[in-house]
């Protein structure tokens, strides 16, 4: 379960899930409870509101929103990378990046102890982003950080040092959809749906040239899938794949990512509609490095 300080409690009124207990057999002795993995999707709606929704990942799964937020002009994103949360000199904020209209921007909402008062603050990163399918963030220490984005002709690119460091890959052109799933010292892994069905890993060493390793996790049946978002589960991933056509989400547990045997559990449909044009994952400073391949 996460834990959330206060200024994160009185920005989004984050419900927290319990988890589900596990009874063992026998009269003499039951077994400690099993706590369920859970995980949060940060999402914004067409008036510009953000909210952040907690996912159990028991069967069948269930989900829970906090309390929605304005913020974004209405209409205006299109697509977002994780939604972070951490204390700061003065209090704690939220952050991450947003595409509104065709403009990258960084996004920190800050809360100040101090004076009580919340400050959004968008920075401009660069045009030419309504082309783009994807933006993600894996920060891994201080020494290591790298920003992705997917373009809609199929060019992978990776930014190292801060915006200005840029390398690229074609060949995506197929992707649906893609979450990170792992981050170490040595690569970031997305796992991704395609348009022919495939469920892949694309694996992304931080080695220069950008040489991104493809493995094939299933081999259909995937296509369905628009968005999905990934949080860590152990050694694997909690997985919510949304279907666009019907606002439907699914969750999957996904053990550790080791190509076509990687084993994946379907716990079921949540049983809320998933209508808002943008979501990513949400974090915090807390959470330990994705572990999914």
């Amino acid at each position: 379960m996460r834990t959330y300080k206060r200024a994160a409690a009185v920005a989004a009124s984050v419900v927290l899930l319990g988890s589900a207990a596990v009874a063992a057999g026998g009269t003499a002795a039951v077994a400690a409870p099993a706590a369920a993995c859970t995980g949060s999707l940060y999402s914004i709606d067409g008036a510009g509101d953000w909210k952040v929704t907690d996912v159990s990942g028991t069967k069948p799964p269930t989900s829970a929103s906090g309390q929605a937020q304005h913020l974004f002009p209405a209409g205006a994103a299109k697509i977002a990378s994780r939604w972070n949360w951490g204390p700061d000199v003065a209090g704690s904020s939220y952050s991450g990046y947003v595409v509104l209209g065709s403009t990258l921007n960084q996004s920190v909402y800050s809360y100040s102890e101090e004076t009580g008062q919340w400050e959004h603050n968008l920075t401009k990163i660069a045009d030419g982003w309504d082309k783009f399918t994807m933006v993600e963030e894996s920060f891994v220490s201080s020494t290591r950080n790298a920003r992705y984005g997917l373009r809609n002709d199929g060019v992978l690119f990776r930014w190292t040092s801060g915006w200005n460091t840029v390398a690229s890959a074609p060949g995506f052109a197929g992707v649906k959809a893609m979450t990170l799933i792992s981050q170490t010292a040595s690569y970031d892994t997305f796992l991704a749906t395609t348009k022919a069905g495939a469920l892949q890993t694309i694996r992304i060493p931080t080695t220069a040239p950008l040489k991104p390793v493809v493995k094939t996790v299933r081999g259909s049946t995937w296509q369905g899938f628009e968005t999905l978002v990934a949080d860590k589960c152990g050694t694997g991933t909690l997985l919510t794949a949304i279907d666009r056509d019907t606002n439907s989400a699914y969750v999957y547990s996904i053990g550790h990512a080791t190509g076509t045997t990687t084993p994946i559990t379907n716990l079921g449909k949540l049983s809320t509609s998933f209508a808002d044009p943008v979501y990513s994952r949400f974090s915090t400073d807390d959470d330990l490095p994705l572990a999914g391949e």
